[in-house]
């Protein structure tokens, strides 16, 4: 900590003890905990770390999953796990953050449809934000089929959401049903952006898909 700072505590405390340099740099630890250096002293070994009142001034925004909000309108990413925990989740290690707080922010309506089609096509859709069909057939008995898109261009990712994908249904089904997985990729994609003017490559409308299709 720089030794020719002193802390602005010191301008509450009577004139006297403004005579003792001592007494500025002491209070210095104390401005660092409760109301963080402002600006941060280049030299103080904790660095930019907000202080209690700041942490307590947002602590509401700590219980707020808040996928798509503002980081300084949500939980911190290492505070997932333990909010998670409220609602009986537990979260997936090769979960990015945002799909976290999605499962987060949801997993309490989605329970009340645990074990149904609607409950499984809801938690799919929750985790890739893309819509996802089950197609039950008669025959075989206890079978059924799911199609999902997923609009990934990076291969490695794209077989990381398939694996996910995967391991989430089979978590969810029923014991005694068995299924096929069919994932669509999308070849070309546009979107009506009317900031730019009209149509454009982009996200929202498939021309052509190519599939990968396995069974369990």
């Amino acid at each position: 900590m720089a030794t020719d700072r002193v802390s602005g505590y010191l301008a509450h405390l009577p004139a006297l003890f403004h005579e003792d340099p001592f007494v500025g740099r002491f209070l210095l630890a104390f401005e660092r905990i409760i109301s963080g250096l402002r600006p941060p002293d280049p030299h103080d070994p904790v660095g930019d770390q907000p202080g209690l009142e700041e942490i307590i001034d947002r602590i509401h925004t700590y219980f707020a999953p808040g996928p798509g909000a503002d980081s300084d309108a949500r939980a911190p990413d290492e505070f997932l796990p333990w909010l998670a925990s409220w609602v009986a989740l537990s979260l997936r290690e090769d979960w990015a953050p945002e799909e976290q707080r999605r499962f987060v922010s949801r997993i309490v309506s989605l329970y009340r449809k645990r074990g149904t089609k609607a409950g499984l096509e809801d938690i799919l859709e929750t985790y890739t934000g893309e819509e996802a069909i089950i197609y039950e057939l008669d025959q075989p008995v206890h079978y059924f089929q799911v199609e999902m898109t997923l609009r990934e261009q990076d291969a490695a990712t794209l077989r990381r959401k398939e694996k996910i994908a995967r391991a989430i249904i089979d978590q969810e089904k029923p014991a005694h049903s068995f299924y096929a997985l069919r994932i669509l990729v999308p070849t070309m994609q546009i979107i009506n952006d009317r900031t730019r003017g009209g149509i454009i490559l982009g996200q929202n409308s498939l021309l052509g898909t190519t599939s990968r299709i396995g069974g369990a």
